[in-house]
């Protein structure tokens, strides 16, 4: 019997039977005394039913502990772990529903991997013409025309820094686990990459947690090239504890962005049309929130009165020394 609805009609066909082999011993036993009726009542059947339910659970519970097993394969797969399988058991619809999972997960693997790879190839070869034409912009010397010289370096300049981000988030869906683990003063790294900008004030406690001292760097460099470019200054960097948590906020004074661009903020390749033009790769953002879950964190953002706030949530795991 490999289906399960054929085991579900036997167990139920049995129920009943046994219910009315109970039903007919009960109309035999049954001499009209109340106290026989009473005892009949109150002890056969539910002793008859509980009986049924201890033999009907082991069918049961196998088949739902298959079903849980599956339904845990699937949340890990929307997790984002491209590895979970099933085990297949028996020949039943739960084992081809089984099978069928398994070779969607593997063919979403497969296309994924295949697309990490392309792109980090595709990047990776970019950076040979790339500086080719570097030589070339140079060798050029002073006859070039300056203006045509300076719109070349711009582009070369933000060519190479999407040929960087590319790689770069190509490498944190490649590897599950940081390069780096340790302890980073993150109070300290705002203030190293605060000073690079100007009209930007820092303010905060000092919070140390483990990490990539490099990717936390990269994620608040995004932020505030993101603040630079898109907002208006003055430009806020706040970092604040709230109990085992420590939060990045990155606030500015421009345009609060519309609701309809604000919910594709940290899609990749997603640019934002700001006063009519469009700037940037689309990936910095992007990279902010990847670099955020790698730590075990967060990014949004949110409009305030006063502009833009862009917010990352950190769990610290480390506890603050006093200075």
């Amino acid at each position: 019997m490999s289906h399960l609805h054929t085991r579900f009609f036997l167990t139920l066909l049995g129920s009943l039977a046994a219910f009315a082999l109970g039903g007919i011993a009960f109309m035999h036993i049954d001499d009209g005394s109340r106290v026989v009726h009473v005892v009949h009542s109150f002890i056969i059947f539910p002793a008859l039913a509980l009986c049924i339910g201890i033999a009907t659970y082991p069918l049961t519970r196998r088949l739902l502990r298959r079903l849980e097993r599956l339904e845990q394969a699937v949340d890990a797969l929307g997790a984002g772990d491209l590895s979970a399988r099933v085990a297949v058991e028996g020949k039943d619809e739960v084992a081809r529903l089984a099978q069928s999972f398994n070779r969607a997960a593997g063919r979403i693997e497969d296309l994924v991997v295949a697309h990490k790879r392309l792109l980090a190839n595709a990047s990776h070869e970019l950076r040979t013409p790339l500086a080719r034409v570097r030589l070339a912009v140079e060798l050029m010397g002073e006859s070039a025309d300056p203006k045509r010289k300076a719109g070349l370096d711009g582009d070369i300049a933000e060519l190479d820094q999407l040929i960087d981000e590319i790689l770069l988030a190509s490498r944190l869906d490649a590897v599950a686990s940081p390069d780096t683990d340790e302890e980073v003063d993150l109070l300290a790294l705002a203030a190293e990459e605060c000073a690079r900008y100007r009209d930007v004030r820092l303010d905060g406690v000092r919070a140390v947690r483990r990490g990539d001292p490099r990717l936390l760097r990269r994620l608040l460099r995004n932020l505030l090239d993101n603040a630079q470019r898109h907002g208006a200054a003055p430009i806020e960097v706040r970092l604040m504890r709230c109990g085992d948590t420590a939060e990045i906020v990155v606030a500015d004074h421009g345009p609060v962005i519309p609701d309809n661009q604000a919910a594709h903020l940290f899609e990749p390749f997603y640019r934002r049309n700001a006063s009519g033009q469009v700037s940037g790769a689309g990936l910095g953002l992007s990279l902010v929130r990847q670099i955020a879950r790698r730590h075990g964190g967060e990014a949004h953002y949110r409009a305030t009165a006063a502009g833009n706030c862009f917010v990352v949530t950190l769990p610290l795991d480390v506890p603050v020394l006093s200075a």
